[in-house]
Order: C-alpha cells, then structure tokens, then sequence
C-alpha cells in the first residue's frame, strides 16, 4: 500500500504540472518522454520545467524601488518543504502536528480540491506580480484563479485579523527586497502535498529578492508555535517568463485527480 500511494503522489504531482489542456489550445498535450526530456539550460521547478532564465540586471522603478513585476514560475517545494531547507536540517514539528501529518489522507489536499494554497505553497502554474505604490499583488493561474495582496502603504496588522488563507499581509522595502510579514492565517491550507499541518497561530516573514533579470529568491521563515518547536526556514527561486501570459485555468472544471487519490500521503 505505501509503494502504491508513493507512486499516485507521484502521478498526482506530473497532473499537477500540466494544465487542463481540454479547457484551453486545441495543441495535443506533451507526451511523457517530452515532459521527461529537459531543454537545454532548463531546470525543475516548482514540479515543472522552466525555460532558461532571462538574463540581465535587476530592474527598478522610477522612484528606485526594486520592480518585482512579471509572470514567475517556481512553487517552491510543493511536494514536501523539508526539500527546501538546508542540508541535514529537520522540520521541528510538535507531537501533535506529527500524529495530524502522519494521519492525513492524499484525497483530502485542499490545493487538490480547487482550495487556496496559502503559504508558504504555491502551485506549479506560473503566478504574476504586479506592484502599485501602495499594494504588491499576486495574481495565480492555478487553481481557484486566487489573488493574494499585500499592503506596502505603512499600515499596521489589524488586532483581530479574520482568519483567512493567504492572511493578513504588511510588506516594506529593503534594497532589492520585499520583506512581508504575515498572520491572521486559518488552519485549513497544506504546507504541502507531504500534508504538513499548522494552526492559526502562524506568523511567516518571507522575503522576496530580485537578483537579477530572471531570477526571484523567495526565502520564507515560519512561525507557528501551536505546531512547531522552534521558528524554521525554506527557500526556492522563481523564474521569470517574459514572453508568456497567465491562461485561464479553472480547477473545478474537469477536475480528475482527487477522486483517484488513495491512502496516505505517501510522504509521511
């Protein structure tokens, strides 16, 4: 049973990768020897291949602030985040948020049911940033065609934030960084597929870093004292796509994979 509910995590996270072709070009999907043949100067990312990142300087607006705009892709390590810490380190999670992980079923993945990601996950589909003097948002093609924004306008967290999937978020400027940190987060949202669990005690401080042209560092320090032991981190890169556009991918539609997920996580 667990080889079996390995190998559907691993046909789930290819499904995931490919967008519902049905829905959008008349073009055949890729076969799966183009999918497993890699382009030249490509590399994995957030369950998908990138193309070779666009090269150049960081760019900035006109007031000097670092422009985050763009279409990016790279979710991050989507499947399990331990993936996206340093070497040898643990993910220090409590007893109980080890017995909630260790319990938890493939088919009840809220991003496999069309639900909000949260963070600090995001999709395997391309996102946008567009960034105005007083809000920074993120525009998903995944899923529920989701937004998230984030106040750079100098206000503070509300007292008593409802509990939402993507919280309340205040960023700032430091360099080429936008700093955003965030609570008011709900209980409901996956780290990641490997199922890990949090509570509505999560604060995370991410920290997204243009380098250069084509290249955005996103490194993301959780905080949830109802789950975890100690703070912890992660990190990925997204790539920029210059010369592609979000497509409209509605995950209601047509949606197959979560009724064939069975058992376990297979990562727990």
């Amino acid at each position: 049973m667990k080889k079996f509910s390995l190998l559907l995590a691993a046909l789930f996270g290819v499904a995931l990768s490919i967008p519902l072709w049905a829905q959008t070009a008349p073009a055949p999907p890729p076969s799966a020897a183009a999918l497993a043949t890699s382009a030249a100067g490509s590399s994995v990312q957030g369950g998908g291949r990138v193309p070779e990142r666009p090269k150049g300087p960081t760019p900035h607006l006109a007031n000097g602030t670092v422009d985050l705009s763009g279409l990016w892709r790279g979710g991050g390590p989507t499947g399990d985040i331990a993936r996206g810490m340093p070497k040898d380190a643990k993910i220090p999670m409590l007893p109980s948020a080890e017995k909630i992980f260790k319990a938890r079923q493939s088919k009840d993945d809220p991003e496999a049911n069309c639900l909000p990601t949260g963070v600090p996950r995001i999709a395997p589909f391309p996102w946008r940033i567009v960034q105005t003097p007083t809000h920074v948002f993120f525009l998903f093609e995944g899923n529920i065609h989701s937004y998230r924004q984030i106040f750079v306008d100098g206000r503070k967290h509300k007292d008593d934030p409802d509990p939402t999937w993507y919280g309340d978020s205040i960023g700032h400027y430091e360099g080429d960084t936008l700093v955003v940190d965030t609570i008011g987060y709900n209980d409901k949202f996956w780290f990641d597929f490997a199922g890990h669990p949090h509570t509505e005690q999560l604060h995370t401080i991410e920290r997204f870093t243009r380098k250069d042209l084509g290249t955005l560092q996103v490194d993301t320090t959780i905080i949830d004292p109802g789950a975890y032991s100690k703070p912890f981190d992660i990190s990925f890169t997204a790539t920029l796509l210059p010369k592609d556009e979000l497509m409209e991918y509605i995950c209601q539609e047509n949606q197959q994979d979560a009724q064939h997920l069975v058992g376990f996580t297979g990562l727990n």
